[in-house]
């Protein structure tokens, strides 16, 4: 099933050809009347729900909903040590992923390399390839953007010390067994629990 999840704050729109699994209720939204820009409005006044637009043809609602949105592309990564343990930050008094916008004439996949590098100061062995791609809307002046992160599976060689960017926000960074996720999970964006799905590791 063809589906895409846009974020914005702690809500998620789903638009699909049916409803996904989800652990929470969805209220539906008539497609064919949906407006954006109305629709995140609303949100201001009734947060933390989540939505959907179901229709045969989620391409072309999502297509039409980013037509009308500034797009900003950033990309970043979900990073391995050779002990198996995972990358995290915490930024913004909530547990992250190393990311960041994409430079002119930049490659997607590169700059999650250097995004990673710059913000965790760590030299990252390998690019596995692309995990995922997220969606989130945030304002940004009059503008209404949309960010499109590209996400991919990295590693480094050994179990390197981290050094968190702290001119970028970062107050820690940190490796993490799989099994000691459940406070990341309980303060993290929902974006970042989808890349976390996407990995396997939820």
């Amino acid at each position: 099933m063809k589906h895409y999840r846009i974020y914005i704050n702690d809500t998620t729109l789903f638009i699909a050809s049916a409803m996904p699994k989800h652990g929470q209720p969805i209220h539906q939204l008539d497609a064919k009347s949906f407006s954006f820009a109305d629709f995140y409005k609303y949100l201001n006044a009734d947060p933390g729900k989540d939505y959907i637009l179901l229709d045969e043809d989620p391409k072309a609602i999502f297509r039409a909903i980013k037509k009308n949105l500034t797009l900003i592309k950033a990309a970043g990564g979900l990073v391995q040590n050779a002990k198996g343990k995972y990358l995290f930050i915490y930024r913004n008094k909530k547990w992250d992923l190393p990311k960041g916008k994409v430079e002119k004439g930049e490659r997607m996949k590169d700059a999650g390399v250097r995004e990673v590098e710059e913000e965790c100061g760590v030299k990252i062995a390998s690019n596995d390839g692309k995990l995922c791609k997220t969606y989130h809307v945030y304002e940004m002046g009059a503008k209404l953007v949309l960010k499109k992160t590209n996400w991919y599976m990295m590693s480094v060689k050994g179990s390197p010390k981290l050094i968190p960017q702290k001119e970028e926000g970062i107050t820690k960074a940190c490796w993490l067994e799989e099994t000691e996720l459940a406070p990341i999970v309980a303060n993290t964006y929902p974006s970042i629990v989808q890349v976390l799905e996407e990995g396997g590791l939820l």
